[in-house]
């Protein structure tokens, strides 16, 4: 099968969320079947896996509605796009189209690097569902990364297509971390800063964990840390990284005690499955993406009670307790590779490319 995927969303100078998710997606299938990919910049090469690639418009051109017309010539099976918004008007190929979760329906606020035009256009869109499915209709099947989020897209009749599930993965082969070494007393969240987050409540919970550390790993903006750094409690440590290296961030979770997030939305949950894999436990939101991503490998907290989150971290507190989730955590994450997901590329690619409109 010759499979094309949209790697034009891939950041230059780090990854985020989606570029990681199609570098895997890359980098996995090409062992499988034939891969090339779509991208719009030769410097978005250095992220990407070592597949051939053909360079077009980028995806915020206004030559985007008509972007297949410069695919077709590529003559593919199926062209699959890690979003939802390739243009697909021209097209001669099956398609299928991605949606990561439904965020942005609770939280209509796009990302502050995006250009002011698109942010408000990104606003309007998340007002109403009905935008959302004239673009998913498009396809001829429907990826998503979670069974949480495939379950909203059908309560929301967000799409007529049959709905994939192909899910997220720990980039990189971090190592298992030694389980007879004692952690650090160090908290390690990995995350975006926007509002909906939710970090304004792992700081204040430092009130009642005095004796560990928070250590806030992403790039952050002078402004916003500026407001975080105003809630922190007298006597607590809150450390603010700006951003770390793939390797900081190994070793990091190598020594300390918890990974944590109290996310309010959330679509997958990657760092929780980076972080099992290595052997390190988890304290995280209550609410359903985590529970399917994590299942009984994590401790659950109230997103609003950073009482009861701490004392979720201070079970952590005993060895046994420590080693128990350790372990689960190792074994939960078993369930998630980047084979495994492209695989089920595969799979919903024979069936868009079956189905074709």
């Amino acid at each position: 099968m010759k499979l094309v995927i949209d790697a034009r969303y891939t950041r230059i100078t780090h990854h985020d969320g989606i570029s990681r998710y199609t570098a895997g997606l890359i980098a996995a299938t090409s062992k499988v079947a034939n891969v090339v990919m779509l991208i719009n910049d030769t410097r978005q090469l250095a992220m990407l896996p070592d597949v051939p690639y053909l360079k077009i418009s980028s995806p915020t051109s206004v030559l985007e509605p008509f972007v297949a017309l410069q695919i077709n010539k590529l003559n593919s099976d199926v062209v699959f796009s890690p979003m939802q918004t390739i243009g697909t008007l021209g097209r001669k190929f099956p398609v299928i189209l991605t949606l990561h979760d439904l965020i942005y329906y609770a939280h209509p606020h796009a990302p502050k690097f995006l250009p002011a035009p698109i942010r408000f256009g990104w606003f309007l869109f998340h007002q109403v569902y009905w935008p959302q499915r004239l673009l998913l209709n498009r396809a001829d099947a429907v990826a998503t990364v979670s069974h949480t989020t495939a379950g909203l897209m059908r309560k929301h009749r967000l799409t007529n297509k049959h709905i994939g599930i192909v899910s997220n993965a720990p980039t990189g082969d971090f190592a298992r971390r030694d389980p007879k070494v004692t952690p650090k007393k160090t908290l390690l969240y990995m995350g975006s800063f926007m509002e909906y987050k939710n970090v304004e409540t792992l700081i204040c919970a430092m009130e009642h964990l005095s004796d560990y550390e928070l250590h806030l790993l992403s790039g952050i903006k002078e402004p916003r840390r500026q407001e975080l750094e105003r809630l922190i409690p007298h006597g607590a440590t809150v450390v603010f990284h700006n951003g770390v290296s793939d390797q900081e961030y190994e070793q990091l979770l190598s020594e300390c005690t918890a990974l944590v997030t109290l996310s309010r939305e959330e679509g997958y949950g990657l760092p929780l499955v980076e972080a099992m894999s290595m052997g390190t436990p988890v304290v995280v939101t209550d609410m359903p993406i985590f529970k399917e991503v994590a299942e009984e490998a994590a401790l659950y907290a109230d997103a609003d009670d950073a009482a009861g989150f701490a004392q979720q971290v201070r079970t952590l507190d005993r060895p046994d307790t420590w080693a128990e989730y350790s372990q689960r955590a190792v074994q939960r994450a078993e369930h998630y590779s980047w084979e495994r997901s492209a695989q089920q590329l595969l799979e919903l690619a024979k069936y868009a490319s079956d189905h074709k409109k």
